[in-house]
């Protein structure tokens, strides 16, 4: 059983990424932290609990950080709406927030667990965990895993060179990728794959009951969204596939590589430059600038997108069961 803490910004995908660390056996949720992103921290808060509270999701709920490291504040209320997660009905946040800020629960759930057994899964900007290695570095050494979704080598989504959650706030992003542990990234190259495809939708509608109206709801919603603004034909469920992959790591391919995010670039500020280790034509050996190339990060490549459906069904079902 892998041990999570869901890092968010809750946000359509994220509230996905919640029902399926929830309603997988094989994960153990130990905490929701919430993190300024796709709107404000009180609205990404109210969200996160009022999800725990409709379907009976009982962690710990810690609001976290309001703004990013340095820049000024942006939200996507372009694409989640006035409430960040428009679309559904969902009922009173009922739920009481944990009394600790986030930053101090990451802090206190991996150094109160056994080293290397708790797993952070920042589907938001970085900024709580990049405050939690400033105010406890020996937090580094202890996390097992950490699998964002974030960034991508071949695309943006809020400008042409940078994914949202690495752009606002790229200083925190950098200090997650330089820390000395273990990350893997999951971005745009691979969550794109990662589509509610009418087949997925008609599998979901087939559990019935309230999650699954819900679930349907988020969808219809983010999916005139992505319509309306790149043209894709379903919507993405990028957050999700962190979780999935912690479930069953088979449900995407990795490689090598070192990324580096851009922090004062005009036109490519918060883009992930990621130099593949098997890249064509690469020295590593030659010269300074290649000595210092550091291929630690898991880059995800390509999704077994059957195996991602399966769970996703497999978990509403188990909730709605439950």
């Amino acid at each position: 059983m892998e041990k999570i803490i869901l890092d968010c910004d809750p946000g359509h995908d994220d509230a996905i990424a919640i029902l399926l660390a929830a309603g997988n056996p094989t994960i153990d949720l130990l905490g929701i932290t919430t993190v300024a992103g796709n709107q404000t921290i009180e609205k990404v808060t109210r969200n996160a609990l009022a999800v725990c509270a409709a379907y009976g999701i009982e962690v710990p709920v810690a609001r976290g950080a309001e703004r990013p490291l340095v820049i000024p504040q942006m939200v996507a209320d372009f694409v989640h709406g006035e409430t960040g997660l428009d679309g559904p009905d969902l009922p009173p946040a009922t739920f009481e927030l944990d009394r600790r800020h986030a930053v101090d629960f990451i802090i206190d759930t991996v150094m109160s667990h056994e080293p290397k057994t708790v797993n952070l899964v920042p589907t938001g900007p970085f900024t709580n965990i990049a405050l939690a290695i400033r105010k406890e570095p020996r937090i580094v050494e202890r996390v097992k895993s950490v699998t964002v979704m974030g960034g991508a080598h071949t695309r943006g989504n809020i400008t042409p060179g940078a994914e949202f959650n690495i752009y606002v706030d790229p200083e925190a992003a950098e200090a997650v990728f330089r820390a000395d542990w273990d990350v893997t990234m999951v971005g745009l190259d691979l969550t794109h794959q990662a589509l509610a495809t009418s087949e997925l939708q008609d599998r979901v509608r087939a559990v019935g009951g309230p999650i699954s109206k819900f679930v349907l709801d988020l969808w219809a919603f983010i999916g005139s969204t992505y319509e309306s603004n790149w043209e894709f034909a379903a919507p993405p469920v990028h957050d999700a596939c962190c979780v999935a992959a912690l479930i069953d790591p088979a449900v995407f391919t990795v490689a090598k590589a070192d990324v580096r995010v851009e922090l004062h670039g005009e036109w490519t500020k918060g883009m992930t430059v990621v130099n593949f280790q098997d890249a064509p034509g690469m020295h590593h050996d030659a010269g300074s600038a290649a000595k210092q190339t550091d291929f630690r990060t898991n880059v995800a490549m390509t999704l077994e997108w059957p195996r991602f459906a399966d769970q996703i069904v497999d978990a509403l079902t188990y909730l709605t069961e439950k």
